[in-house]
C-alpha cells in the first residue's frame, strides 16, 4: 500500500439495515402485536444484546446483565394467557424466537427453557393452582426454569427414562440422573421428568431452591464444558439422589410420556423460527460483506459465484419461513401434527445450517472470526441441528407418517 491509499474501512457485521432477506414480503402478514414485538426484541438484540455476547460466548458465561432488559420487553410465557404472562399471538411468540436467534442463539436457548419448555410444562401439565403459583413470579423473571428429561443413556429415545419417582408420605423421593439440562446449574424452578416406581407412569415434578436460595440435597448439577456452540447457556449434568419433593409439586396433568410430547410437540415448531432466526443474521452479513469486500480490484459481490451462492442462500432462506409461517396457520387451526412439526424442524434446521455453512465460506478466512458474528451462529446451527429431536429422528418421525412403517421402537 502506497502513502497516497487509504485503507479500507473495517467491515461492520452489524450494519445489515439495508439488506433485504425478505423477498416474499412474508413480514407484511405480520398481525400488530408481531410487528411490535419485532421491533422491540430487534432494539434489543442490536443495542443491548450484539455488543457484549461475543466475549461471553467466547467465556462461556452466562450475560446475566441482559436478563433484566430480557424481563423488561414482557415476552415470557408467549401465548399463555393470564398469570401474569403476555398472552401473545402465536405469530408474536414465534416472532421473538426468530429476532432472539437473530441475535445469539444462547439467549434464545436461555429464553426457550426458561418459557417455552418450563413455563409451557406447568401450563400444559399444572393445576390451576400450580399456574398461579409458579408462573407469574417466572414470566417476571422473578424465578428461572430448567426442563430435565433428557438423561445420559436417554436423548432420542427419551420415552424410555430411568429417572425413578417413589412416594413417601407427603414427599416423592426421586433418584437418576440427566444431562443437557439447559439453566439447571441457577434455576429457580426445575421441572423433572421421572418414572412412578408405583405405576411405572412418567410423571412431572417441579423442584424449588429453598429459602435461602440453594437447590435442595441430593440435587447436584456440573456444567458441561468444551462446548462447541451455544456456549453462553449453561447445559449441566444432573445427579438426582434420594431427592425429596413435596407431593404438591408433582404437576397434576402429567400422567404418561404422551403428555410430556404436547410440550415437545408445542415447542419443536419453535426450533424452527429458531433456525429461521440463524439462517436470516448469517445471510444479511453476508450480503453486507459481499457488497464491501474487495479482492481482485473489485467488491466480491461482483462476481457470478459469490452471487450464485446468496441467490441461492435467499431461496432456501425463504423455504425456511414459508414453512415456518404456514405451520403457525396449520397450529392456529388446530390442525398441526407431530410430522408437521418433524418437517419443518428437520427442513428448517437443515437448511438454516448450510445457510450458515455458506455465509462463512463467502467471508473466507473473517469468517472465522467472533467479532464477525457468523462463526457463532454457525456453530450454533449445529446444536440446532442436535436438540429437541436429531435431524434422523425427525426422518424417522415423518418416514413412519409416510410409510405407515415404525422404524424405531
Amino acid at each position: 500500500m502506497t502513502t497516497t491509499e487509504t485503507a479500507p474501512a473495517p467491515f461492520d457485521p452489524t450494519a445489515v439495515q439495508d439488506v433485504d432477506s425478505d423477498l416474499y414480503l412474508l413480514d407484511n402478514l405480520l398481525d400488530d402485536q408481531a410487528r411490535d414485538v419485532q421491533a422491540r426484541v430487534r432494539e434489543f438484540v442490536d443495542t443491548d444484546l450484539l455488543p457484549v455476547i461475543n466475549d461471553y460466548w467466547e467465556r462461556a458465561e452466562v450475560p446475566y446483565e441482559l436478563i433484566p432488559k430480557l424481563a423488561a420487553l414482557n415476552i415470557a410465557g408467549g401465548t399463555i394467557k393470564g398469570y401474569g404472562c403476555p398472552g401473545m399471538t402465536r405469530l408474536a411468540a414465534s416472532t421473538a424466537a426468530a429476532e432472539l436467534a437473530r441475535g445469539d442463539g444462547s439467549i434464545n436457548t436461555f429464553f426457550g427453557v426458561h418459557s417455552g419448555l418450563a413455563m409451557g410444562s406447568i401450563d400444559m401439565l399444572g393445576s390451576e393452582e400450580q399456574k398461579h403459583r409458579w408462573l407469574p413470579s417466572m414470566a417476571r423473571f422473578d424465578k428461572i426454569g430448567a426442563f430435565a428429561l433428557t438423561e445420559p443413556g436417554h436423548g432420542s429415545d427419551s420415552v424410555s427414562l430411568e429417572t425413578s419417582a417413589r412416594r413417601e408420605g407427603d414427599s416423592y423421593v426421586l433418584n437418576g440422573s440427566k444431562r443437557w439440562i439447559g439453566n439447571a446449574s441457577f434455576a429457580d424452578v426445575v421441572v423433572i421428568f421421572a418414572r412412578d416406581e408405583a405405576d411405572a407412569a412418567v410423571k412431572a415434578f417441579v423442584m424449588e431452591k429453598d429459602a435461602d436460595g440453594n437447590h435442595p440435597a441430593g440435587y447436584n448439577a456440573e456444567v458441561i464444558t468444551g462446548k462447541m456452540g451455544k456456549r453462553a447457556v449453561l447445559q449441566p449434568n444432573i445427579v438426582i439422589e434420594n431427592l425429596r419433593i413435596p407431593a404438591q409439586n408433582r404437576l397434576a396433568n402429567c400422567n404418561s410420556f404422551k403428555d410430556v410430547n404436547k410440550v415437545l410437540a408445542a415447542t419443536r415448531g419453535g426450533v424452527a423460527w429458531e433456525a429461521l432466526g440463524h439462517a436470516v443474521a448469517a445471510y444479511e452479513i453476508a450480503v453486507a460483506y459481499a457488497k464491501t469486500r474487495v479482492q481482485f480490484g473489485k467488491e466480491i459481490g461482483r462476481f457470478q459465484l459469490v452471487q450464485n451462492k446468496l441467490a441461492n442462500m435467499l431461496a432456501q432462506l425463504t423455504a425456511i419461513k414459508l414453512t415456518c409461517f404456514r405451520l403457525n396457520e396449520l397450529a392456529e387451526e388446530g390442525q398441526m401434527t407431530s410430522p408437521m412439526a418433524s418437517m419443518a424442524k428437520m427442513f428448517a434446521a437443515r437448511q438454516g445450517r448450510w445457510i450458515c455453512s455458506e455465509a462463512r465460506d463467502i467471508m473466507g478466512g473473517n469468517g472465522l472470526l467472533l467479532e464477525n458474528h457468523v462463526a457463532r451462529h454457525l456453530t450454533d446451527m449445529e446444536v440446532v441441528f442436535t436438540y429437541e429431536g436429531t435431524d434422523t429422528m425427525q426422518s424417522l418421525i415423518l418416514g413412519r407418517h409416510i410409510t405407515g412403517f415404525s422404524a424405531f421402537a
